[in-house]
């Protein structure tokens, strides 16, 4: 079907106009930390709010209050889950993974990369991304909550307090 209706399409571009400011707005009060780099939680409630988003444009079956009501939720309830993984670590290793160090002082620890699903073509791409033609060079590389890999060269090292 091309078409149904004028009206239909001008509830498209109004109620899909005001959730897409009220969403706008919703991330601002959020905070920087919903559109920072993301982890698996964060990218789970960002799919989420996107196929709410749609919900409200496309099915004249849900209200814009309805639909407010339920980006709020989504929105409420990232800010309820991001306050307590700052309060208590036990709600932040169950939303997060933890750091994984995928090179130590040159050595590609094939058991990490397998464990993590990476490849070593990657690390290697990260490698050379941090300026480094030779592996042996690098403290280590860390696959990061956040699906990152961040390249430590030796003499960057210091004392290592910020390696996992």
């Amino acid at each position: 079907m091309w078409f149904d209706t004028w009206s239909e399409v001008g509830r498209v571009l109004l109620v899909g106009s005001a959730a897409y400011a009220f969403l706008i707005a919703a991330l601002r009060v959020s905070g920087k930390r919903t559109l920072s780099h993301m982890n698996a939680f964060d990218f789970v409630v960002t799919v989420a709010l996107g196929s709410t988003l749609a919900t409200i444009l496309l099915s004249a079956d849900v209200s814009w209050a309805e639909g407010v009501v339920a980006l709020s939720l989504l929105g409420g309830l990232q800010f309820l889950v991001a306050w307590l993984s700052t309060k208590w670590g036990a709600v932040r290793g169950a939303i997060t993974s933890k750091p994984a160090v995928l090179v130590s002082e040159g050595r590609v620890l094939e058991h990490a990369i397998r464990e993590n699903r990476v490849t070593e073509s990657q690390v290697m791409q990260a490698v050379r991304s941090g300026g480094f033609g030779d592996v042996s060079l690098v403290a280590a590389v860390v696959l990061e909550p956040n699906g990152t890999l961040s390249v430590i060269g030796k003499s960057s090292r210091g004392d290592g307090s910020a390696l996992p």
